[in-house]
């Protein structure tokens, strides 16, 4: 694996920082009560160098989990098997350890960041960008032709429904132990349901 060199280093230092005080900036005042210009004053760069790393003020949210904007097209490139396999066995490794892109974490600061990303108009718009990208990923992962459309489609939805209901469920207080347990049963039916219905990617 090549090492980044020092240039792109501090580069991707700058994404993390810039993208952690915004955050924080929200989180404390809500996200319309903050103005970029105020994001930059904190992080002490121009407004003009903050925008050449975040095009638009959602981007400062999203650098935290652009990582998963490709992560189910990653995980069929690289898993061993069919596709469809590698897919249940990557979010079900995700409800196991707690990955917050699964619903299933209970931490405050989890919990406060998907509160402000799914009750927060703006993000919620660019949310569906991020996951038409997503599935657009995967499509090319699956083959890029129709079928493989279709199929990123229905998978990337599936994904998208068993998080939210993870969500719903820490969010209405059910301790995450017993969260976990119904999140694994409802993945294996839902990805059953998927084989059944996509025979060519079980």
């Amino acid at each position: 694996m090549t090492t980044p060199g020092l240039r792109a280093r501090k580069k991707q230092r700058m994404y993390e920082t810039v993208s952690e005080i915004a955050i924080r900036l929200f989180l404390e005042r809500g996200y319309g009560a903050v103005s970029v210009a105020e994001i930059a004053a904190a992080a002490d760069i121009s407004k003009p160098t903050l925008f050449r790393y975040f095009p638009a003020k959602e981007d400062l949210v999203f650098h935290r989990i652009a990582d998963h904007e490709d992560e189910a097209a990653r995980v069929v490139r690289e898993g061993q098997g069919a596709p469809l396999g590698s897919l249940r066995r990557n979010f079900l490794d995700g409800v196991e350890q707690g990955d917050p892109i699964t619903g299933v974490n209970d931490h405050p600061a989890v919990r406060a960041f998907y509160d402000l990303l799914y009750g927060t108009p703006a993000l919620v718009a660019r949310l569906h960008i991020h996951l038409e990208r997503s599935e657009e990923a995967l499509a090319v992962a699956l083959g890029g032709d129709l079928d493989a459309r279709l199929a990123a489609g229905q998978i990337v939805a599936v994904r998208r429904i068993l998080a939210q209901e993870n969500w719903r469920r820490i969010g209405a207080g059910e301790p995450v132990v017993e969260v976990r347990a119904v999140a694994l049963r409802d993945a294996e039916r839902a990805f059953d349901l998927l084989e059944a219905a996509l025979p060519q990617y079980s």
